[in-house]
């Protein structure tokens, strides 16, 4: 604890629980912190209207995403003797991200390009976390119903095969049923030889149809 005391103080404790919540904080405090990618647009001195409008729909759509953008024009030849018309067209750029960017490194010269980084403001990434938070429970819910779905179904099969159960039986009982009023009564055996003949007959006639 004091390594420069005298003597020195020290505290004896499990080194593995100190590494332990050690990468435990490590862990907590990069789930708060927001990671940044770098995306990149390019421009030139001549971009006409459409593209500069297609690009500037591009720059906006990193940004809400929680990017920073790296906007640079590029001269070639004898346009590197007129950078005003690259400062322009940054310049432009910077009053159309007002609502949702704040410059981080103002436009300036290196090499043949003219850069400029652009960052969300705090507001875009609260709302970009609040809009992952919502996503992250629809999903749960959504992951709920499906499973209550499923439920609900498998309950709705073991009802039918129950129901086809209780028909089967009542069936069965039914041919019982006629079985039991089909029975005949035989005064004698001279009678019971008589129908069980007859019966034969039947029998191997319907043998012989088959």
């Amino acid at each position: 604890m004091s390594p420069n005391a005298r003597p020195p103080v020290c505290r004896i404790l499990d080194y593995g629980k100190y590494k332990y919540n050690l990468s435990k904080k490590a862990a907590d405090s990069r789930k708060k912190q927001h990671v940044f990618s770098i995306k990149g647009m390019r421009y030139r001195p001549k971009t006409e209207e459409h593209d500069y409008q297609f690009k500037l729909k591009h720059v906006r759509t990193f940004l809400e995403q929680g990017n920073k953008v790296k906007c640079f024009v590029m001269f070639r030849g004898r346009e590197r003797a007129h950078t005003e018309f690259g400062k322009k067209i940054l310049d432009r750029l910077i009053e159309d991200l007002a609502d949702i960017a704040t410059v981080e490194s103002h436009p300036r010269m290196e090499g043949h390009s003219m850069n400029m980084l652009v960052a969300p403001l705090p507001s875009v990434l609260k709302k970009k976390g609040a809009e992952k938070k919502a996503k992250k429970s629809k999903s749960r819910r959504d992951r709920e119903k499906d499973a209550k779905i499923a439920l609900q179904a498998e309950e709705a099969v073991d009802a039918m095969v129950e129901i086809d159960d209780i028909e089967e039986t009542e069936d069965i009982g039914e041919f019982e049923e006629e079985f039991d009023d089909e029975e005949v009564e035989f005064e004698d055996d001279e009678d019971f030889d008589d129908y069980d003949d007859a019966d034969d007959a039947d029998d191997s006639e319907e043998d012989t149809r088959s």
